[in-house]
């Protein structure tokens, strides 16, 4: 099912990933990371090779509405930060706002 996911990363050491946070990144079809360099370390870490994009500050305001619409068309896209969870003090706060005003599911 066609989601934006938002996936928490371990503040520290890499092994503090969950379950569930690998299958998210595993099955998404595009992951989003504030860093492609510090996130491609994690992915590498847990062998997950899904399609990774740059999603920073500096682009966000530009792709926001891109992403929602590859979202609305049947893509899940996993959203994730260099450490901890997007959208508290990361980037990310756009594409979920845009995302619940579209009655795009955000889990």
């Amino acid at each position: 099912m066609a989601k934006l996911i938002v996936v928490p990363t371990p503040v520290g050491n890499l092994e503090d990933m969950t379950f569930r946070a690998i299958r998210a990144l595993r099955e998404a079809d595009l992951i989003l990371a504030e860093d492609t360099r510090t996130t491609s370390v994690l992915l590498k870490h847990y062998d997950i090779q899904n399609r990774l994009q740059s999603h920073h500050k500096f682009n966000e305001h530009k792709t926001v509405e891109q992403l929602a619409e590859r979202i609305k068309a049947g893509e899940t896209i996993a959203l994730v930060s260099d450490a901890g969870t997007p959208a508290i003090s990361d980037p990310g706060f756009l594409l979920v706002r845009a995302c619940v005003q579209q009655g795009v599911e955000v889990e």
